[in-house]
């Protein structure tokens, strides 16, 4: 999967270069997988603005401004978190894409009507914010993985179509 990951990212870094785009993210359940994988391709300082890390759901209260009743409502693993996640970061941080996303990596915490694996990833342009509900197998580590990869990719094609 890291082969994956890694051609993603240099894909990525070459998209945003010649384009002359930043990225920031805004990670849950990747816990700043996604970043890091960034940050791994030389010269990624040139695209990379910033990441925040929001494990709890006070912290994506507090750093990303989501209100806590917009979450109590709706679940930190929902649409419209991972949605706002993505809007607010693309503010806060001031890049031109954001890549936001929420999910149940288990192996515990998942319902019936959220299972471990479903993780909620958003990208985020100044023009439109696009959500797209996944629901990954495997165990914590590859749910991880899973997500930093379809991340990478969904932001690669939204960046081809900029």
């Amino acid at each position: 999967m890291w082969k994956k990951i890694n051609l993603e990212c240099e894909n990525l870094y070459l998209n945003c270069i010649n384009k002359n785009l930043t990225i920031t993210t805004a990670e849950s359940c990747t816990g700043g997988m996604i970043s890091s994988a960034i940050v791994h391709i030389n010269g990624s300082s040139k695209i990379f603005k910033s990441s925040i890390i929001v494990y709890s759901n006070d912290m994506k209260s507090k750093l990303l401004n989501i209100p806590k009743d917009l979450i109590t409502k709706n679940g930190a693993v929902s649409e419209i978190i991972a949605f706002n996640m993505a809007k607010n970061s693309l503010e806060i941080l001031n890049a031109d894409l954001s890549i936001a996303v929420t999910g149940i990596a288990g192996p515990t915490g998942g319902t019936a009507d959220k299972p471990v694996g479903l993780v909620w990833i958003a990208i985020g342009t100044k023009q439109k914010i696009i959500t797209n509900k996944n629901q990954f197998f495997g165990n914590r580590l590859e749910i991880r993985q899973k997500t930093t990869y379809e991340s990478l990719r969904l932001s690669n094609k939204i960046i081809s179509e900029i």
